[in-house]
């Protein structure tokens, strides 16, 4: 009996596949109304960007994804009242266009899902009914209004810029995040450990496109397209 698949492996959760929570920090999202204090710039296992311990006029603690300028003893705010300065967090609705913004709620209240890692930012295209916005992919997306996002470019965009050295640490570096560090070709692989594999020669034998109701461990290769409609 052959080994299941790669992708197989990863949906059941193992070990080897899944991100080590209990190192991670927290889960960051936008932290209430107010005004509050960086305390300090820590590392956060599981993220390129570093992220800023803050501390609230009530001495309450809460994380924030770092942001480019920031530094110890700066004070940064949160809700409708601020000024348009790098790490001000607010409606994007009260941004003016053109400001660079970062860490997005995709509806709002949901604390922050789109633009979060080391160097990105997105841009405000124009206001409306909506509010469109620039995601550092190229992609035009409209948000509404009442979502929040701070202004600014996230920090540690030369994270990926240290030489590596030696394999070991791309493995652990991967390995915090749940990724693979190397990737293996199926037509590579014997065909007991994978639908491409076998042959005397490498190649893949059946059509390379498979349904989306294809069962896991037939559903490697390209998805077939959708069908248009008319």
């Amino acid at each position: 009996m052959g080994k299941r698949i790669i992708p197989q492996r990863r949906g059941r959760g193992g070990l080897v596949y899944r991100s080590p929570s209990h190192k991670h920090v927290t889960d960051v999202k936008h932290p209430k109304d107010g005004k509050y204090t960086i305390k300090d710039i820590i590392h956060a296992p599981g993220r390129n960007a570093p992220l800023l311990v803050i501390e609230s006029e009530n001495l309450t603690k809460d994380y924030q994804i770092a942001f480019n300028g920031a530094y110890c003893g700066q004070t940064v705010t949160v809700g409708k009242e601020g000024e348009n300065l790098p790490g001000v967090t607010t409606f994007i609705g009260q941004i003016p266009d053109g400001s660079y913004i970062f860490n997005i709620e995709s509806m709002p209240g949901d604390g922050g899902k789109f633009c979060k890692t080391a160097g990105s930012a997105s841009l405000i295209v124009s206001h409306g009914a909506m509010v469109t916005v620039k995601l550092p992919s190229g992609k035009i997306k409209s948000f509404n209004p009442q979502c929040r996002a701070t202004i600014g470019v996230v920090s540690g965009s030369g994270a990926k810029d240290i030489p590596v050295l030696k394999a070991g640490r791309t493995a652990h570096y991967f390995q915090s995040k749940a990724k693979r560090p190397y990737s293996v070709r199926g037509v590579a692989m014997n065909a007991i450990n994978h639908p491409h594999g076998g042959g005397n020669h490498q190649h893949v034998g059946r059509p390379s496109t498979v349904g989306r109701g294809t069962p896991p461990g037939r559903k490697v290769g390209r998805l077939s397209p959708k069908r248009r409609k008319n």
